[in-house]
């Protein structure tokens, strides 16, 4: 049978690296065919601490808007000593503590919000954690299908008051982007509601297909609370449920006609 394109979506617990070296050694001797999209560069997405380095090391210019990524401490070690670790880090409570691997089971994208110093020994490394930044309690994900770049709304995390006390202890939250609502159609402050300007995505999406050699997945990105245009993209995913894109059937099947056209053009 002769192949056009190979489609990629695994989960990491399943794919071991023969299976991903099988891959490359069949795309290297098959240069006719489109593999969508590297194993390896989509395994560098399984791992928090290298996801988000990329945005890190982006200085996009004159594009309405700052992009970055929330101050963050990668934890492997023993419990007992997180609390140190972030003062000694000068981290600011609260911290958002996410899984350091991705392995696309919901306890991967599960994530807690740790209010006060003594409750971090209660975590389960390895995770990361980052810094809460306020955003209005709106997260916009920003789906990205080769060169097409569509964004939504989405309820998130509300806001921490830091004039009142924090609270104490670890919450729990459930993959807060995927379980919230959709916020496109409520009455939203203008000023929390408003979309990132399309020169910014534009820029961004571009840059980090280029950095990641990745040509599907999508952005979590907030605006911080109180600014204009300051965001920072706080989670990075591949092939994402593309279900909750608008018009994604469409998108989806051009991109790919598109790819398979070129090729043979």
């Amino acid at each position: 049978m002769t192949w056009s394109l190979i489609l990629i979506y695994f989960v990491m617990q399943l794919s071991g690296r023969d299976w991903r070296q099988n891959v490359e050694e069949y795309r290297k001797s098959h240069p006719e065919v489109i593999v969508l999209d590297p194993p390896d560069a989509i395994q560098h997405l399984y791992n928090r601490q290298s996801m988000l380095q990329d945005v890190a090391d982006l200085d996009l210019c004159h594009c309405e808007g700052t992009v970055g990524v929330p101050k963050q401490l990668v934890i492997n070690g023993d419990p007992a000593s997180i609390p140190n670790a972030v003062a000694k880090a000068g981290l600011k409570l609260p911290l958002v503590a996410k899984p350091l691997v991705v392995d696309g089971t919901a306890k991967s994208h599960a994530l807690s919000l740790a209010y006060d110093q003594l409750s971090l020994s209660e975590l389960d490394p390895p995770l990361v954690l980052q810094e809460f930044v306020n955003h209005g309690g709106v997260l916009f994900k920003v789906y990205i299908v080769g060169d097409t770049v569509k964004v939504v709304r989405r309820f998130s995390l509300p806001d921490v008051d830091e004039s009142a006390s924090l609270g104490y202890g670890v919450i729990p939250f459930p993959r807060v982007s995927s379980a919230a609502a959709s916020a496109d159609d409520a009455d939203l402050d203008p000023h929390v509601g408003e979309l990132p300007p399309p020169l910014l995505l534009d820029k961004l999406a571009t840059e980090l297909r280029r950095r990641l050699g990745l040509r599907l997945f999508n952005l979590d990105i907030i605006r911080e609370h109180g600014t204009r245009d300051h965001y920072y993209v706080i989670d990075i995913n591949y092939f994402p449920g593309y279900g909750k894109m608008p018009g994604y059937e469409h998108i989806f099947t051009d991109f790919l006609l598109s790819l398979v056209q070129g090729k043979h053009r």
